[in-house]
């Protein structure tokens, strides 16, 4: 069956983009970062979680962040706040970033910092649920968030994500005892798209559940793979 034109440009524009991930992952491994890869759909709160990252690890850690937005850098302002190297990148109208815009903030990080002494690097994606998952940006580990008010279908409705996620923040879930929303429900459904995955539940309101979250940081920087983490799975619905 021949493919057709609009089948074999995406298929091109996934290997260029694959290449240009790998890359970058060469120049992450070079020196010696680790690089995780934030997604959600807006308002899932990746900033909030970030925010909470930032203040509990960047004593311990040090990180950078490369921000991607569609426009404005309110988010890069907040997270600049906790005294990191923060790169803002404006997609425009593009819904994700790609390797090539993380490349663009990888030049940036090197001209304005020494990437050499760095241990972590948060790549907060835009928010969207589709796109972000097809296109790597050179990361070692994918992160991806659900808030309890997106309801439990989600996984099962864009799967791509849950299926490319290493680990599985549940967040807000401070509000779900005002919702009709079920824990556990929305972590079977994520472990039908993705057997494997680790889900710790939390709320950077309340702060449950960060401390798995934080470990698993901790791991996945000290062993290059987030795979192998197993703090996380006590933090399990």
């Amino acid at each position: 069956m021949h493919q057709t034109f609009d089948e074999a440009l995406g298929i091109n524009l996934l290997h260029a983009n694959q290449e240009g991930a790998d890359h970058n992952r060469a120049h992450f491994d070079g020196w010696d970062i680790t690089c995780l890869n934030i997604m959600s759909s807006p308002g899932a709160g990746k900033t909030a979680l970030l925010e909470k990252t930032l203040a509990a690890l960047s004593s311990e850690l040090k990180i950078a962040v490369i921000e991607g937005d569609m426009t404005t850098e309110l988010d890069a302002d907040r997270l600049r706040q906790y005294g990191v190297p923060v790169i803002a990148i404006n997609t425009g109208r593009a819904c994700h970033l790609d390797a090539r815009m993380v490349a663009g903030g990888i030049h940036q990080l090197e001209h304005q910092h020494n990437p050499a002494g760095l241990d972590l690097v948060l790549v907060e994606n835009v928010g969207n649920l589709v796109c972000p998952a097809e296109f790597e940006v050179g990361e070692h580990g994918k992160v991806a968030l659900l808030s309890v008010t997106e309801g439990e279908d989600k996984p099962l409705k864009y799967p791509v994500m849950f299926r490319e996620a290493d680990v599985l923040l549940i967040t807000k879930i401070d509000l779900a005892p005002y919702l009709d929303v079920d824990l556990n429900q929305i972590a079977a459904n994520a472990r039908q798209i993705n057997p494997q995955v680790k889900i710790i539940p939390v709320s950077a309101k309340t702060e449950e559940g960060l401390a798995a979250w934080f470990d698993w940081i901790r791991a996945a920087v000290g062993k290059r793979s987030p795979q192998l983490v197993s703090s996380a799975d006590t933090a399990r619905p």
